[in-house]
């Protein structure tokens, strides 16, 4: 139960950072229904984001399953290579990861990945390019 109470409290919290955030022109006989609706927009929010993380590192476990499934039944080499790129993708900050493994797992164009991340398409450019230039100096590295 208190890990929804803190939820609910970041959740208010939220709201009104973005509330004060902004100038607003409030009405003072309504001040409350605005603040509710806001309360509810973030709540949307907050599952929205949620849905989008879970179904983008659905993907990109699928992906590096099948991966993993490919260089197994081949020869050594190959499974050694793929296990140093998968641990070095595995490294990566959550942000680049999730953008590597949308894009080069998951095979989304960079405006899906976009799109599914809740990020601009040169947001994930940047990500994709830096997480892959990451991941080729940790397998170069090792």
């Amino acid at each position: 139960m208190c890990g929804s109470r803190d939820l609910a409290e970041e959740l208010v919290q939220e709201t009104y950072v973005k509330v004060l955030s902004r100038p607003r022109l409030l009405r003072r006989d309504d001040d409350l229904g605005y603040l509710i609706k806001a309360l509810r927009n973030t709540w949307y929010s907050h599952l929205r984001d949620q849905r989008t993380r879970r179904a983008a590192t659905d993907s990109s476990e699928a992906a590096s399953d099948e991966l993993a499934a490919r260089t197994s039944a081949g020869d050594p080499q190959s499974s050694l290579e793929a296990g140093e790129v998968l641990d070095a993708l595995a490294q990566l900050p959550a942000a680049y990861r999730e953008a590597v493994a949308a894009v080069d797992l998951a095979g989304l164009s960079y405006a899906e990945a976009a799109k599914a991340l809740g990020v601009r398409q040169g947001t994930i450019m940047s990500r994709v390019y830096r997480g892959r230039e990451q991941v080729a100096q940790a397998v170069g590295a090792a």
